[in-house]
């Protein structure tokens, strides 16, 4: 269920919003099936790189778009709009490769004179040249920027003719309330109606749209899509009440298969952290022979369907990803036998457990059977390991110590990806991510700084191979040289979903897709 419908300022918990958002409104870029990007609601654009090393982007827009109202066009001014309420937004965060968007925060979080933000606002990097062309300006060059127009709903179009001119309060109003045919949207459908107390928000079909999925044979449109939370979405489906579930937990899978089972492979990794600062994972051998110990292949026997084993940090589909997993898992040209019989040495000089925390609670991931395995893996070459699930993960896997050092020994975790290239991986990693490993202590800070410079040069790369090739040489760096964490696997989602329904699925964000969505002949249970 959504927190907001106010897609421009969004909040903390804005996975939560993406269905609804997805579905009614667009970007300026989109995805292909591949993942490589593609006009959206810009038909075409140009790429410069100015003498002074900013970068900027001449979008051309597409002429036949109008809000749901089906009257009122899309305009640049939508953009300048929506972007400029963003930066000011409570993830204003996001904006910062837009030029003069580290100005307004600065100014916002230093407490400055509304008149002074105002101006820094008006003097954000993104401009109307004239109804159907924006100019956006970009700090420095940014090659996964494309990438994350086409999935990050602060950079989509607001409603300016709607919006102009009304207090932040009137604002709040048009998006909480939905009435009247609004909050106008651009997508295949508009929200009707949002039930916060009974969880459920109506999508009703907009006829006018120009982004409506093509109508095949014997398909219809599907006029109305109420999504709703569940307990019992599993009981629900099976008696024909709704036409399609999450399978939320990994238990139900080992159960009988039904034919209507649906997989979708997600752009995400699982993993084992480090906690890089304590002995003795503070010793990078004793990290990597942790890593070269752990087979994974034993580790997801029999727990899903399908498994995707994961030697890298970037999931197949991204650019980098496959050159690391040539190398095998772990370092490259390392013995596996060789780091067990290490190991077993390091083993002998525990005076303790080591701590595992893991997140409790049902999930797509099979995480209890995956840490009672490592534990079990662990064992056998003398590595003793206690586990604790936790419902408070997050707040565990930050939480200093009396030691001064992170709290676990080692945490399990699955990031995906925000959008389709490796930056949305690597960020996580960077000072300032919450992997709360302590690597960037590690050699006075001067490793994780090179993994940064590494990043900071791929960005700038125009080319996509040349990017890659740096990519994956930072990803070496966290991975091989650092030895920070040890992949497993790269999740999947399962789902269910009536035959009826044709282009309803899960997109490799982990979201439930309903751009596509239409009915073949009549739903059964009606």
């Amino acid at each position: 269920m959504p927190t907001t419908l106010d897609w421009s300022t969004s909040d903390p918990n804005s996975w939560a919003n993406y269905p609804v958002m997805l579905a009614t409104l667009r970007g300026l870029t989109s995805l292909g099936d591949d993942n490589a990007v593609q006009p959206g609601l810009a038909q075409r654009w140009e790429r410069e790189l100015r003498p002074d090393g900013r970068e900027v982007y001449t979008f051309h827009l597409r002429t036949d778009v109008k809000w749901s109202d089906g009257v009122t066009p899309l305009t640049a001014g939508d953009f300048v709009f929506g972007w400029r309420r963003a930066v000011r937004g409570r993830e204003r965060g996001e904006m910062l490769d837009v030029l003069g968007a580290e100005e307004v925060l600065r100014l916002l979080d230093s407490g400055a004179p509304s008149a002074q933000v105002h101006r820094a606002v008006e003097s954000l990097g993104v401009e109307a040249i004239d109804p159907l062309t924006l100019r956006v300006t970009l700090g420095n060059p940014r090659n996964y920027f494309l990438s994350r127009l086409a999935n990050v709903y602060l950079f989509f179009p607001a409603p300016s003719r709607d919006l102009a001119g009304r207090s932040e309060e009137e604002i709040r109003d048009y998006f909480d309330r939905p009435r009247g045919d609004r909050p106008l949207s651009l997508g295949p459908y508009r929200v009707q109606s949002w039930d916060r107390a009974g969880e459920r928000v109506r999508l009703v079909q907009d006829p006018s749209s120009a982004l409506a999925p093509a109508i095949g044979a014997g398909e219809a449109p599907a006029p109305v899509v109420t999504l709703m939370k569940s307990e019992v979405g599993p009981a629900l489906y099976d008696r024909g009440r709704v036409d399609f579930v999450f399978i939320d937990s990994a238990v139900a899978l080992k159960e009988e298969r039904p034919a209507d089972l649906r997989r979708r492979e997600l752009l995400s990794t699982y993993f084992l952290a480090f906690n890089t600062l304590r002995a003795p994972l503070d010793r990078v051998e004793v990290r990597r022979a942790i890593g070269m110990a752990l087979d994974r292949g034993v580790l997801l026997e029999g727990l899903l369907p399908q498994a995707r084993l994961a030697c890298g940090l970037l999931p197949p589909g991204l650019l980098g990803a496959h050159e690391l997993a040539e190398h095998g898992c772990g370092a490259a040209g390392s013995d596996p036998k060789t780091k067990t019989l290490e190991l077993l040495q390091f083993a002998s000089e525990l005076r303790r457990p080591l701590r595992l925390v893991y997140r409790a609670g049902e999930s797509f991931i099979p995480e209890v059977a995956i840490a009672e395995r490592i534990k079990s893996q662990l064992a056998r070459v003398g590595v003793p390991v206690e586990l604790e699930a936790r419902y408070d993960f997050s707040a565990e896997i930050a939480r200093i110590a009396s030691d001064g050092f992170p709290a676990p020994d080692l945490y399990l975790r699955r990031i995906g990806a925000d959008y389709a290239h490796p930056k949305t991986f690597s960020t996580f990693f960077e000072r300032g991510g919450n992997h709360y490993t302590g690597w960037e202590k590690l050699a006075g800070g001067e490793i994780v700084r090179r993994f940064e410079t590494i990043l900071k040069q791929a960005d700038a790369q125009p080319e996509p191979s040349a990017a890659a090739a740096l990519y994956s040489q930072a990803e070496r760096i966290l991975l091989e040289e650092a030895a920070v964490i040890a992949p497993i696997y790269h999740p999947d989602r399962y789902y269910r979903v009536h035959p009826s329904l044709v282009g309803l699925q899960v997109d490799p964000f982990n979201f439930l897709s309903l751009r596509e969505l239409r009915l073949r002949g009549a739903l059964d249970r009606r």
